[in-house]
């Protein structure tokens, strides 16, 4: 279930962008009625045959205040989580990610361990070349997200708190 090489047309449609939202409200549900035992693996694009673990991550809106939970693959590196702001290779970062900078210290889910509190941080351009292949080989399809976006695609580090 290989991604195309090239952009897909209407990637950055509105609609692609509810498919997006509704989506990820289905699994955040899932996670939290079965305490992980689905919705904890991404089985999707390149994790179909690899599945990749999933954390809830719960961030405050940096504008509404509101809390928000978004669902995100992430690379286990010692005692820190790294996520990545992929948003599938849409143009813009996504949502949480100016959340996160305006307010670090949010808390995730994890299967097996519940509410852990984390303080966010953009890896800087050594590190993020150290975690990106790491994160490319946990999920091949970050390589492919990249490719069809003209940004950098943040890495994000969560700190044990």
């Amino acid at each position: 279930m290989a991604l195309p090489k090239e952009k897909p047309q209407g990637l950055d449609s509105p609609l692609t962008a509810k498919i997006i939202k509704y989506g990820a409200r289905a699994q955040v549900r899932a996670f939290r009625l079965t305490n992980g035992r689905v919705g904890s693996k991404w089985r999707i694009g390149a994790g179909f045959r690899k599945p990749v673990p999933t954390l809830l991550l719960n961030h405050v809106g940096r504008k509404s205040g509101r809390t928000f939970t978004t669902p995100l693959l992430y690379l286990e590196d010692g005692g820190d989580l790294v996520i990545v702001a992929s948003q599938g290779g849409l143009p813009k970062n996504p949502q949480w990610y100016p959340n996160l900078m305006a307010q670090p210290d949010v808390t995730v889910e994890l299967r097996g361990e519940g509410v852990r509190t984390v303080r966010a941080r953009t890896a800087d351009p050594r590190e993020r070349a150290e975690l990106w292949p790491r994160l490319v080989a946990l999920y091949a399809d970050f390589a492919t997200y990249a490719a069809w976006t003209d940004r950098e695609i943040p890495v994000v580090v969560l700190e044990p708190r």
